[in-house]
């Protein structure tokens, strides 16, 4: 399978020319080595610190090795080397106006952040890498994608024995990265976690009742959906509070990057049985979250992702807060094919009061299965959520 361009890489070469390094984070198997290799050639020289002759080398040597690798240069996995970071300071402290000199990947924002932060802030551009957007995916597999996910490698294989690769992935997740960069305990109950929280996607993260089911303390649970998060398995969407009062929902709600390991860690192997299935409305959700996610890191959008619920059930799926373009959107997300008015009255008392209470214009989307239409209002527009792109217009 050829090349898919990556829609982050414009980003990408727009932050090379204002920074000395740019770090790319991403799950493993997002493509952030492949896409730095093909937009760049024979531009960047590239080094992977999952050669241990390498590690050595720098080990052994650090000045020789950065006399040797000192421009143009992308190190891949460079979490492995965290000493690396102060060499990479002196580095382009010789010259702070060259940009570009360094690009940093790795698959874990744990380490990264921690070394951008006490190393190399003010010197660093960073951006993630995540698995493929809905205008990434050939066409042909789109209708699957939010079975099978959305994966390069998976992609590039049309799905074919998707189930084996995610039973390899969850396993080198938790055999290789969680065991030698994090100290969590039991893996067992760890990877039960994993399947709780997939069981429970769309919903809102309740710690003390998993750590409850799992039978340990909520101190652990926190633990470990911090180290989920740093991976890119998850995400959270934390509740929208500041012009509809203090009694709302204070919990966050919980998200995968990618719905076919949601599929894959539920046993759901069928459009039909997902379709037919108490899960359908939840994965859907996720899966337009997920997307809407993946447009806003691959395009440094400076917008915020919140859910709105109150403790009267008043509920809006997701509020898109963007200051560059000083926009509020109201997002409501339904599984079937037929607007109902029922599905945006929430979201239209809302607007509403955030109209009072701000200076940003508000529009709402409400993102179905059914055909796309003028809406209910002239603010509130009915899309297909084949046409989530519209969204961002």
């Amino acid at each position: 399978m050829k090349y898919i361009p990556r829609l982050i890489e414009r980003e990408i070469k727009r932050y090379l020319k204002i920074f000395p390094a740019v770090a790319i984070t991403g799950p493993r198997q997002s493509g952030k080595s492949t896409t730095l290799q093909k937009i760049f050639g024979n531009k960047y020289q590239y080094i992977s610190f999952d050669d241990p002759i390498l590690i050595d080398f720098f080990l052994n040597d650090p000045k020789g090795f950065l006399n040797q690798y000192s421009d143009k240069i992308i190190f891949d996995e460079i979490q492995k080397v965290p000493s690396l970071f102060d060499y990479l300071k002196i580095e382009i402290d010789q010259d702070r106006k060259k940009y570009g000199k360094f690009i940093l990947t790795g698959s874990s924002q744990f380490t990264l952040v921690k070394q951008i932060t006490e190393s190399l802030a003010g010197r660093i551009g960073a951006l993630s890498l995540l698995p493929f957007q809905r205008d990434e995916v050939p066409e042909k597999l789109k209708p699957l994608q939010i079975l099978k996910g959305s994966y390069p490698e998976l992609i590039s294989r049309n799905y074919n024995h998707s189930k084996e690769w995610f039973g390899a992935y969850v396993n080198y997740y938790i055999e290789r990265d969680v065991r030698s960069l994090h100290n969590v305990g039991n893996l067992r109950d760890f990877q039960r976690l994993i399947m709780l929280l997939a069981a429970r996607t769309s919903q809102e993260l309740n710690m003390s009742a998993l750590a409850a089911e799992i039978g340990v303390n909520v101190k652990t649970v926190q633990n470990w959906i911090s180290i989920l998060e740093a991976s890119y398995i998850i995400f959270l969407i934390p509740p929208f509070h500041k012009n509809f009062g203090k009694r709302i929902v204070k919990r966050p709600k919980v998200y995968f990057y990618d719905t076919g390991l949601v599929c894959f860690l539920t046993g759901i192997n069928s459009l039909d049985i997902l379709k037919k299935g108490p899960l359908d409305g939840p994965v859907f959700e996720n899966y337009i979250i997920s997307e809407i996610k993946k447009h806003v890191i691959h395009t440094a959008s400076n917008s915020h992702m919140y859910y709105f619920r109150s403790n009267l059930g008043v509920e809006v799926d997701l509020i898109l807060e963007n200051h560059d373009k000083s926009t509020i959107s109201f997002v409501e997300i339904k599984s079937g094919q037929t607007a109902k008015y029922e599905m945006i009255k929430n979201m239209r008392t809302l607007m509403d009061k955030e109209k009072t209470n701000s200076s940003f214009k508000t529009k709402g989307y409400l993102i179905y299965r059914g055909k796309e239409s003028a809406g209910f209002s002239k603010d509130i527009q009915c899309l297909n959520h084949t046409d989530l792109n519209l969204l961002f217009k």
